[in-house]
């Protein structure tokens, strides 16, 4: 999938930088598509992914190889949620406790009865029927969810941090020194449904949601001197090339001219999961990927052969696809 030139770069000059803002970081949650139950006889014809940093949009034609009409399990994993803390804090897309990537989908353009499953881990071991009982919510990024937890009984609490669910965390907070506890859980969510995919028929399924974006006030590209492994790293993970550095380091020159003191571009962050759905039978025939810059001002880079259709978005085809890594594309955006 990558290619040499598999960076894509375009900038363009803004009339002025942003305010200097602090270097804070987000991390992004991982998603992807709807996995099927392992089938041998449903194929799919083609697969058309849109990914930007406010939409990914999944268009799937399959198409029942067999005599039979087969029903399978779908189902489209939502990416663990850990706790938030000072050392960890992910991009929650909607403050929802069940639907927080906003997903929807629908078979042959009728919405889906969808079913969903959540679980409550810590350590390993399943507590969700432990939370349930003591009316705590599962979703441990929701400002309910830590105010539960601080108003158990101190005995309780006490329990809970042993058990890993819970967290102590000694703070000043208006009152002096105390012990706070916060949630520690990670919470696993899974979408389903049972679909009937008729024999010798074609059935298209679709499905959108909100990405989770990682962001960065500042970025290490286009710096003079940036660290040699972290530059590594963004290099095989988002296929940077030397045209996309070199405009990075124009970009970040020019409008640090304008104000020497303000922080120029800002990261922003997406990964979706490709290899993890390849359960129906051979590759995708008809594969089509487009990336989205959101303003053409911006710059962005990802690994594959992309060709540029619109002042923001690459496209990527390739037939009989199947999918060996998964796709992280990264974009820089001129802070205002």
């Amino acid at each position: 999938m990558i290619a040499s030139r598999a960076c894509l770069a375009v900038c363009v000059l803004l009339a002025c930088a942003g305010t200097a803002l602090a270097n804070d970081s987000i991390g992004n949650l991982s998603a992807g598509g709807i996995v099927l139950g392992r089938s041998d006889d449903i194929e799919m014809r083609s697969e058309d992914l849109y990914v930007s940093t406010k939409e990914i949009r999944v268009h799937y034609r399959f198409f029942n190889t067999s005599d039979q009409d087969i029903t399978t399990l779908v189902a489209f994993p939502m990416p663990d949620v850990t706790a938030p803390s000072d050392d960890d804090n992910r991009a929650i897309p909607v403050d929802d406790p069940v639907n927080f990537m906003a997903f929807k989908t629908q078979v042959d353009g009728k919405p889906v009865n969808i079913q969903v499953e959540q679980r409550a881990i810590a350590l390993g071991i399943d507590r969700t029927d432990l939370l349930k009982s003591l009316g705590v919510p599962l979703a441990p990024f929701l400002e309910a969810t830590t105010k539960a937890v601080q108003g158990l009984p101190a005995e309780r609490q006490a329990e809970l941090v042993g058990l890993g669910v819970l967290r102590s965390q000694e703070e000043d907070i208006g009152q002096g020194m105390k012990k706070y506890v916060y949630p520690n859980w990670t919470l696993r969510t899974t979408y389903y449904w049972n679909q009937v995919f008729p024999a010798k028929k074609e059935m298209v399924v679709e499905h959108q949601y909100q990405p989770s974006v990682g962001a960065s006030v500042g970025t290490m590209v286009g710096e003079s001197a940036p660290d040699r492994a972290a530059m590594d790293d963004y290099r095989k993970r988002y296929c940077m090339d030397a045209e996309f550095i070199t405009a990075a380091q124009r970009q970040s020159k020019t409008l640090k001219q304008r104000k020497p003191a303000a922080t120029t571009l800002s990261e922003k962050r997406i990964e979706y999961i490709l290899t993890t759905g390849a359960h129906w039978a051979g590759p995708i025939k008809d594969f089509r990927l487009v990336i989205d810059k959101d303003k053409p001002g911006n710059l962005i880079s990802a690994c594959g052969k992309f060709k540029k259709i619109s002042a923001t978005q690459f496209e990527l085809r390739q037939a009989d696809y199947f999918p060996e890594r998964n796709l992280e594309v990264l974009t820089l955006e001129p802070l205002e």
